[in-house]
């Protein structure tokens, strides 16, 4: 019983260590305030909502999962237009038609454009069609948050206008932490909605 409970505030302690030191870098390389970035993603989705305009959240397996999850608290809390791009019969056929590693970037052109936002997740950051989705989104002039774990080098984290990276190589941590950031967002949406009412 007491290991069990010392493997437990030993994750707790690992957690808030992951979440403490997340680092937040620009488009540019250049390291950003923490709570200055919180604040700048939740400016650029209140303006979002605003203009009508579209959010996308991109992510594979657990991250996908995270992406779902973050789009309903974006679209019931924030009343933005949230979206996954994830869809079973969409994804198969992108995947089946242009291999897996474009199984979104073959999307984005289709949906987004200079008003959206996307948020990608990859707790490595070097998932090909992660990168690929970003490279588009690019291309098309969206605004594009990322979140990443794993290396500080990964691939991801340097191809945002924001990027978020949480230095562990656990994949529960990382994922918890993804989630954990994106509610947040949610969060600071709503209080300030509810400020105003």
């Amino acid at each position: 019983m007491q290991a069990n409970q010392n493997f437990y505030l030993n994750q707790v302690n690992l957690f808030t260590e992951v979440l403490k030191n997340c680092l937040v870098t620009n488009a540019e390389g250049k390291v950003e305030v923490l709570e200055k970035s919180l604040t700048a993603v939740v400016d650029m989705l209140n303006s979002l909502r605003t203009n009508k305009s579209d959010l996308y959240i991109i992510g594979n397996g657990g991250s996908a999962s995270v992406a779902s999850h973050a789009v309903i608290d974006f679209l019931n809390v924030g009343k933005i237009k949230a979206h996954v791009m994830h869809e079973s019969p969409v994804i198969t056929c992108m995947a089946n038609d242009y291999g897996f590693e474009n199984c979104y970037s073959q999307q984005i052109p289709v949906f987004l454009d200079s008003k959206s936002i996307l948020i990608a997740i990859s707790s490595s950051g070097n998932s090909r069609n992660i990168c690929n989705a970003v490279q588009a989104a690019k291309n098309v002039g969206s605004t594009i948050i990322t979140l990443s774990g794993f290396s500080e080098k990964n691939t991801l984290r340097s191809m945002g206008t924001l990027n978020f990276y949480l230095n562990s190589s656990e994949y529960g941590m990382v994922e918890i932490g993804h989630q954990f950031i994106l509610h947040n967002l949610a969060d600071r949406i709503r209080l300030q909605m509810n400020a105003h009412i």
